[in-house]
C-alpha cells in the first residue's frame, strides 16, 4: 500500500469516531451481506479495499488484531457476497482473521468498543451476532464444528453450505485432521473448506505440513507439469480429451498438496491466488455449483499474505498481529510507558540461565514462542527448544516421552490452552510420575482477550491429580525461584503467572529452591488471616494494610503452594484468628480456598471463612480484579464483614460460630 493510500485510510475516521464521506464509500451502505450482494460484481474489489483501510483506521486507535484480518479481507468479502449468509453458515477458526466479517455484519460502527468492557468482543461470539455460528478463540476448532452443522442440515433436510476458514497454522492441530478425516468419511456434500494459506499462525508455522505446503506449490516441477498437461490437452479429440483429463487430475493431485486431502476424501481445489478478487469470486462460484450438484466435501486452497495491504504488516506480520494504538502512515506504536519487565520475560531469563547449569533442560512450546518468551530460550539454547505447532496434547506427551529418558522437559503453554491437553496431563505424566515443568503464562485474567482465554481453571484441574505439585509466585522476583523449585522437583509440577508487567521487584541475583509447601508469612496478626495465592498476594498486603489503620490485627500468608498446602501454618492461623479470608485469582470453584476449607473441614476447625476469588459466571473482555470483587478494598470489606458476623455470632445464643452455608450468588462464604 503507497504512504498515500496508508495516510488516506485515517481519514475515514474523526478523532471522536464520526464517519467522513459516507456518500463516497460502498462500505457504510452495508449493514448486512445481503446489501452487499445487492453490488454490482465489478464493486465488491473496493468493498474489500475500503474494508481494508476501515480496519487499520479504527485498530490503529483501538488496539487488536490486525495482520490477521488483513490477510483475510478477499476472501471474506467473497464468501459473502458469493454465499448466502447467515442461511449458508461460515466459522471462522480461532477469529483473528474476523475483522472484515464483523464489518460486514452490521458491527462496523462498534469498533470503538473492541475488548472493552461491554463493548465487542475481539473473537466471534455467537450472542454477539446471528452471523456469527461459532465462537472461538482456540485454534483448530472449524471443520468440526461446520461438519456437525453440515449434519445437522442434512438431519432436518434444510438447504445450504457451511464453510470452515482455516488458517494453515490451525492445520497444525491435529483436531482439524480429525475433522478432515471424518468429513471425509462421511462425503459431506454442503461443506466446504477454505484453506487460508499464509505460512503463519502467530509465530511462523512449523512442522512437516507447512514445510509439504510450501514446498509444493513453490517447486518448479509443479508449474511445468501442469503447464505440460494443459498444452497436450488442448489438442486431444474426443474420448482420448475425457481420459487424458482423468490422467491430467492424476498427476496434478500428486504433484500438488492435492493428494492430502484428495486422499482424506474431499475434492481439492487450488491453490489460487487469495488476493485476486476475480480469482476468488470465480472460484467460489464454481465451488457453490460443485456442491450444488453434489461433489462435497470440497476444499479451497487461497493462497494469501498476512498483512496483506499495508507495508509494515507485510514486513513484519508478528509485530503487527496484536496490536495497541499506532500511526498508520509511519506504522509506528504509540510509545509505551516505561514498566517492569514482564513476568514472561523473568520466566524466560531464568529457564535461560537454569537450563545454561543443566543440560537435561529442554524448552517446548505450542506455536506461542514469542509470547510465552521462549524465542529468547531458542536463541541462548537452540538445540534444547521445540515449536511443536498448534497440538498442545502432542506437546505434554513429547514431554512425557523426554522425561522417560532422563530429561527435564518445561512445557510453556498459556493456562487457557493446556486445557486442551488435559487428558495428556492425567494420562500420560501423572499417572506416571514423570518430571515435567508446566509453566503456565497468562494465568487469571486477562483483559481484552475475554473468556477464551481467561486462564481460571488450571489450580481447580491440577490440584486433582494425585502426583502434580501446584504453585504461584506473588511477584517477578519469587517467580524465578518456584521455577527453580518446580524444574528441581521428581514429578509433575505446575506454576502459574500473570499476563502483563510484574510488580518492579528487584530480583535476587542467586536464584535458589524453596521448600515443597512452604508459605511466606508476610504479617502476623490474630483477629484475622489473609490467606492469599499468586497474584493476589500484594494487594492483600495492602488490604491488612487499611485494616490495621482501621485497628483490626491481621494477618497475610503468602501461601505460594496451593498443593501441598503449608498444613501446620494454615492451621495454626486458623486456630489463633477469628476469621480467614482466602484470596486467588481463579475460579471460586474448585481452586486454592476450597483446598483450605477442604484441610480444615479434615481437622474439624470451625473459623469462619470467606472464599474470595472469580466467580462462577463467564468472564467477559474488559473485566479486571476490580470487577470480579479482588481489589484490595474488596479483600477488606470480606475481612471486616466476616469479622461482623463472628461478632453477632458470639452475641446469639442461637447461632452457631461458624456457617456451612453459601452467602451470596457465587458461594463464596463459609
Amino acid at each position: 500500500m503507497s504512504q498515500d493510500k496508508q495516510r488516506g485510510a485515517t481519514d475515514t475516521v474523526s478523532p471522536n469516531g464520526a464517519e467522513k464521506g459516507e456518500n463516497q464509500k460502498l462500505l457504510y451502505g452495508i449493514d448486512r451481506p445481503s446489501d452487499l450482494r445487492k453490488l454490482p460484481r465489478d464493486k465488491v474489489e473496493q468493498v474489500a479495499g475500503e474494508i481494508r483501510d476501515e480496519i487499520l483506521a479504527r485498530v490503529s486507535q483501538t488496539g487488536g488484531h490486525l495482520a490477521s484480518s488483513l490477510g483475510a479481507v478477499e476472501l471474506i468479502t467473497a464468501i459473502h457476497y458469493v454465499f448466502d449468509t447467515p442461511k449458508d453458515r461460515l466459522v471462522l477458526d480461532v477469529g483473528h482473521q474476523g475483522y472484515p466479517h464483523k464489518m460486514l455484519t452490521g458491527r462496523r460502527k462498534d469498533f470503538e468498543t473492541i475488548g472493552q468492557l461491554g463493548g465487542m468482543s475481539k473473537f466471534l461470539r455467537r450472542s454477539e451476532s446471528e452471523y456469527d455460528h461459532f465462537g472461538a478463540g482456540h485454534a483448530g476448532t472449524s471443520i468440526s464444528a461446520a461438519l456437525g452443522m453440515a449434519r445437522a442440515k442434512f438431519h432436518r433436510g434444510e438447504d445450504g453450505v457451511v464453510i470452515a476458514m482455516i488458517g494453515d497454522g490451525s492445520m497444525t492441530a491435529g483436531m482439524a485432521f480429525e475433522a478432515l478425516n471424518h468429513a471425509g468419511h462421511l462425503s459431506e456434500k454442503n461443506l466446504i473448506v477454505i484453506l487460508n494459506d499464509n505460512e503463519m499462525s502467530i509465530d511462523p508455522n512449523v512442522g512437516a505440513l507447512s514445510s509439504y505446503l510450501s514446498r509444493k506449490m513453490s517447486a518448479p516441477m509443479t508449474r511445468r507439469m501442469k503447464g505440460w498437461a494443459k498444452d497436450f490437452l488442448s489438442g486431444m479429440p474426443g474420448d482420448m480429451l475425457h481420459w487424458a483429463r482423468k490422467a491430467e487430475e492424476s498427476i496434478k493431485v500428486f504433484f500438488s498438496p492435492g493428494l492430502l486431502f484428495e486422499a482424506l476424501g474431499f475434492r481439492y481445489v487450488g491453490p489460487i491466488q487469495g488476493h485476486r478478487m476475480d480469482v476468488v469470486l470465480e472460484t467460489f462460484d464454481n465451488v457453490k455449483e460443485m456442491v450444488a450438484n453434489g461433489s462435497g466435501p470440497v476444499l479451497i486452497h487461497a493462497l494469501t499474505e498476512k498483512g496483506h495491504g499495508y507495508g509494515p504488516a507485510e514486513a513484519d506480520p508478528l509485530k503487527y498481529h496484536g496490536v495497541g494504538q499506532f500511526d498508520v502512515p509511519s506504522g509506528e506504536f504509540a510509545p509505551k510507558k516505561e514498566a517492569p519487565p514482564s513476568f514472561t520475560s523473568v520466566f524466560a531469563d531464568a529457564l535461560i540461565r537454569l537450563a545454561g547449569e543443566d543440560e537435561r533442560i529442554v524448552a517446548i512450546t505450542a506455536a506461542m514462542a514469542s509470547g510465552t518468551g521462549l524465542d529468547r530460550f531458542q536463541q541462548a539454547h537452540p538445540d534444547r527448544f521445540y515449536d511443536v505447532g498448534i497440538a498442545e496434547q502432542h506437546a505434554v506427551t513429547f514431554a512425557a516421552g523426554l522425561a522417560t529418558e532422563g530429561m527435564k522437559p518445561v512445557a510453556a503453554i498459556y493456562s487457557t490452552f493446556l486445557q486442551r491437553a488435559f487428558d495428556q496431563v492425567v494420562h500420560d505424566v501423572c499417572l506416571q510420575n514423570l518430571d515435567v515443568t508446566f509453566a503456565l503464562d497468562r494465568a487469571g485474567l486477562v483483559g481484552a482477550d475475554g473468556a477464551t482465554h481467561q486462564g481460571l481453571f488450571d489450580f481447580a484441574y491440577f490440584r486433582m491429580l494425585p502426583t502434580a505439585i501446584v504453585m504461584a509466585p506473588k511477584d517477578e522476583n519469587e517467580l524465578q525461584h518456584l521455577l527453580a523449585t518446580a524444574i528441581d522437583y521428581a514429578g509433575p509440577a505446575a506454576i502459574r503467572f500473570p499476563r502483563g508487567s510484574g510488580l518492579g521487584i528487584a530480583l535476587d541475583p542467586d536464584i535458589k529452591k524453596i521448600s515443597i509447601g512452604e508459605g511466606e508469612l508476610l504479617r502476623d496478626g490474630d483477629e484475622a488471616v489473609i490467606l492469599a495465592i499468586g497474584s493476589t498476594t500484594h494487594p492483600a498486603m495492602e488490604a491488612a494494610s487499611e485494616l490495621a489503620a482501621d485497628g483490626v490485627s491481621c494477618a497475610v500468608l503468602n501461601a505460594r503452594f496451593v498443593k501441598p498446602l503449608d498444613r501446620d501454618r494454615i492451621l495454626a492461623l486458623a486456630r489463633r484468628c477469628r476469621v480467614l479470608v482466602t484470596v486467588e485469582e481463579h475460579s471460586i470453584i474448585g481452586g486454592f480456598g476450597s483446598a483450605v476449607v477442604e484441610l480444615l473441614a479434615a481437622e474439624g476447625i470451625l473459623t469462619p471463612v470467606r472464599i474470595l476469588g472469580v466467580p462462577d459466571d463467564l468472564i467477559e473482555h474488559g473485566q479486571s480484579v476490580a470487577s470480579v470483587a479482588l481489589a484490595p478494598s474488596d479483600i477488606r470489606t470480606a475481612v471486616t464483614e466476616l469479622l461482623a458476623r463472628s461478632d453477632d455470632s458470639a452475641t446469639s445464643p442461637t447461632s452457631p460460630t461458624s456457617s456451612t452455608s453459601g452467602e451470596g450468588a457465587d458461594g463464596s462464604s463459609l
